[in-house]
């Protein structure tokens, strides 16, 4: 067996057939227009969040082939503005499978179509859990790794992960919701 099943394998539990990253790779464009501005000519951070939201969804129903829904959004850094007129280029894939959710991560950028420039603006990481037919979170395939950038995003979504679940774990400690 290659060392990228293997990878893929771990901690999955589930018997189904893995898929690699490739298949939830998604590329969407917009372009900002002036109803998605804010008085400076800046695309607003809410609408760049609903944008990251819907291609994060789609990367994860490539993946899954089932219906998911947003859990939680672990990361968000907007690192530079879209300006009105220019292209919101989102680029969506899989980078880890648990075992009824995915990690997906979005990058954002900013492109000027009349000169071909483009900007990395945000960077954003979701977890989306797969559901079935009656609405209950099902078990989705496990995540085929073939390059080591795919092994560092592969790693790094585990880590993300343990510090999600001890956040949650002490906010529930301390009375809060934490979540489902």
């Amino acid at each position: 067996m290659k060392r990228s099943a293997k990878l893929s394998e771990v901690g999955s539990g589930n018997m189904l057939p893995g898929r690699p990253v490739s298949a939830s790779r998604t590329e969407m464009i917009e372009l900002a227009l002036p109803q998605d501005a804010n008085l400076l000519g800046n695309i607003l951070g809410g609408r760049v969040m609903h944008l990251i939201d819907v291609a994060g969804a789609i990367a994860a129903h490539r993946h899954c082939h089932r219906q998911v829904v947003t859990a939680s959004v672990d990361h968000l850094d907007f690192l530079n503005p879209i300006r009105l007129g220019e292209l919101i280029v989102l680029e969506a894939q899989v980078n880890r499978a648990f075992h009824t959710s995915v990690e997906v991560g979005v990058e954002v950028f900013s492109e000027n179509y009349s000169k071909g420039d483009r900007k990395h603006t945000t960077t954003a990481f979701l977890t989306f859990v797969a559901l079935d037919e009656s609405g209950n979170p099902c078990p989705v395939p496990p995540v085929i790794v073939k390059t080591s950038e795919e092994r560092r995003r592969y790693r790094e979504a585990g880590e993300r992960r343990e510090v999600r679940l001890e956040a949650r774990a002490k906010r529930r400690k301390l009375g809060g919701q934490g979540g489902r």
